[in-house]
């Protein structure tokens, strides 16, 4: 074969062969992380819990995290109203395992470590459990693309590791691959759903400044609102310890 012809058939190659490649689901979800990543990062807003008969509750939060995907560490803490100001959770993510998790309660004086068996419970009230809280290395899950709609990939992945899931959908925007929803199921078919929206380009990081997640059973919703916005800020490691979770509330 010439060596002209060798070129094209290669470049041939790679012209059909890059859709296929650009599809791939795992790379789909591991580009998602790439783009979000930062050092550092610190939010602040409310959170608003609308029950079944419409009650409503809001809070105050902060939240600060460091580390990458998947490796990080991160601190939870609630500003307002009184009765709640100062509790705290603290999560130390792993790359090949569960997260550790201690929650601060003021009033009590103490801390709590969650246990893995109760990761499935509601995070202080919330729609949110506490396994919804801790992040996860893209190689904890297998995937496999579930379809194309409105612009966005379709992507099935299911946690290789324990998990009250046996299996997530997620919904991720082909053009800036921001998730913008996610479904998660159980035994029982569908408990969760996250959706994200009102995003917004701040420090080169497309961030959704609402979060949404539906609680099936319980007809209740959360609602999370960011305020604030910073990304690469000067936090230290000896800030996301259980012993700061104490002494900074």
């Amino acid at each position: 074969m010439h060596a002209d012809k060798t070129l094209a058939w290669i470049c041939g190659y790679i012209l059909i062969a890059s859709p296929l490649f650009a599809q791939d689901p795992r790379t789909i979800i591991a580009e998602t992380q790439k783009r979000s990543y930062s050092s550092s990062q610190r939010y602040e807003g409310t959170l608003e819990v609308i029950g079944a008969e419409n009650r409503v509750a809001t809070k105050r939060w902060v939240f600060e995290r460091i580390g990458s995907f998947g490796d990080s560490k991160a601190i939870l803490r609630f500003t307002a109203p009184p009765e709640v100001k100062g509790v705290a959770l603290l999560i130390v993510n792993h790359p090949d395992k569960s997260s550790d998790q201690w929650m601060w309660r003021p009033e009590i004086g103490r801390d709590q470590r969650i246990a893995l068996q109760d990761r499935s419970t509601r995070f202080f009230g919330t729609d949110f459990s506490f396994e919804d809280l801790e992040e996860r290395d893209v190689n904890q899950f297998d995937y496999k693309l579930a379809g194309e709609e409105n612009g966005q990939w379709k992507i099935e992945s299911r946690p290789r590791k324990s998990s009250q899931y046996g299996y997530l959908l997620m919904w991720v925007k082909k053009d800036n691959y921001t998730v913008t929803k996610v479904e998660a199921y159980n035994k029982k078919g569908l408990a969760r759903v996250i959706e994200y929206r009102d995003f917004e380009l701040n420090h080169n990081i497309w961030t959704a400044r609402t979060t949404e997640v539906l609680d099936v059973a319980r007809k209740s919703r959360t609602i999370l609102k960011f305020d604030k916005l910073e990304y690469d800020l000067p936090l230290k490691p000896d800030q996301f310890t259980v012993e700061a979770l104490r002494r900074e509330s």
